[in-house]
């Protein structure tokens, strides 16, 4: 009896420090002050291939909270520019998609387990009969955040062969597209300004679609 007790009580205590971690994410996320392009890019010049494993690891470390992509995408492109923009944000999302996958895996899909019902389960067997095809949707259309995708799959029984490989491929179109703005709006306004029409242009995006979501969710079929 006290094994049983002892197993589910870790159980959740990794279910409480997966919440935990989330929550610290986010609130770092908006309080923490931006570098300026200027200093991101004297940096870089400076640090060599070790300030762009830095730039990676740093875009990987901020999408692990609940931050729009599109707008981190947008912004790093601002900063690099298109091809190395490319490369640090194609970079940066696939190493947060697949900590964020890994985190929720080992930490919250025990407690998950536990708690499935019949109708739970039906959607885990689901998922995990359709993995490939369910991630690569989630990451091609633009109203499922990308964080949700992420930990959610964790959560499931999906396969990590199969999130990974339909996290690479879906993740090509939207950083394309995320990374070309960036990249427009620096060769046409520097410093400053550029990162706040970028960021402006992203809220643009954004926002609209978090209101659209809401409003889908509370209109009554």
């Amino acid at each position: 009896m006290d094994g049983v007790r002892t197993g589910t009580t870790a159980v959740w205590v990794r279910a409480a420090a997966l919440a935990v971690l989330l929550a610290v994410a986010a609130v770092l996320a908006l309080t923490l002050e931006l570098p300026t392009v200027g200093d991101v890019r004297d940096a870089l010049a400076g640090a060599g291939p070790l300030g762009w494993t830095a730039l990676v690891a740093g875009v990987a470390l901020v999408l692990l909270a609940p931050v729009p992509r599109s707008a981190v995408s947008v912004l790093v492109a601002v900063v690099v520019g298109f091809w190395a923009g490319l490369a640090v944000a194609f970079a940066g999302g696939i190493l947060a998609g697949l900590a964020a996958f890994g985190l929720s895996r080992s930490l919250g899909r025990a407690a998950v387990a536990r708690l499935s019902g019949p109708r739970l389960t039906r959607f885990d067997d689901a998922v995990v009969g359709r993995g490939f095809a369910a991630v690569l949707t989630g990451r091609l259309v633009p109203v499922v955040p990308f964080v949700v995708v992420s930990y959610g799959a964790g959560l499931t029984g999906m396969r990590f062969a199969p999130y990974a490989a339909a996290t690479a491929v879906g993740l090509v179109p939207s950083t394309l597209v995320q990374v070309g703005v960036g990249a427009s709006v620096a060769a046409v306004v520097p410093g400053r300004t550029a990162l706040l029409l970028a960021g402006l242009l992203a809220l643009a995006v954004v926002v609209p679609v978090a209101v659209w979501r809401r409003r889908a969710r509370l209109t009554p079929s």
